[in-house]
């Protein structure tokens, strides 16, 4: 039984909890506290530090900047810019692909890329992926993710 239950003078029902419920009340914390501990440490630092990434190659690019100068594997997670088209002209592997032949649901998701910069949430391959996504000036797309 995880209650007692009586009644008092004017008939009234009192609960009271038992043993078993401050026991299991006291694993549920010990389980949140568990969960919270082992959830990814700095991820809000680490979104921070792709969107700099991400803000400061558009401000590089619309200051004049060539884009093809910028390597992907230069931060971590890896940038890609990608031409209005579709063509990847940085990215560690697919540069000169058109990423709606190869990942169209990504290409779906990086065309909300604003010049103000947005965050999107796609799927790809069986997994969520967030990635961080500006336009520049020139309309190219400057992103970088997890």
């Amino acid at each position: 039984m995880i209650a007692k239950s009586s009644a008092s003078a004017n008939g009234v029902r009192h609960v009271m909890p038992t043993r078993g419920t401050t026991m299991s009340r006291i694993l549920l914390l010990l389980a949140l506290s568990f969960l919270a501990m082992m959830a990814p440490p700095g991820l809000a630092a680490e979104k921070e530090a792709i969107k700099k990434n991400v803000d400061d190659m558009v401000a590089a690019i619309d200051g004049g900047r060539e884009a093809t100068s910028f390597a992907a594997d230069a931060h971590t997670p890896y940038v890609f810019i990608m031409e209005p088209g579709g063509r990847l002209i940085v990215h560690p592997y697919l540069a000169g692909e058109y990423l709606q032949e190869k990942a169209a649901p990504v290409f779906k998701a990086l065309q909300r890329a604003t010049a103000e910069g947005v965050w999107v949430t796609y799927f790809w391959k069986g997994a969520e992926k967030e990635t961080y996504v500006r336009r520049t000036t020139n309309n190219l797309t400057v992103g970088s993710g997890n």
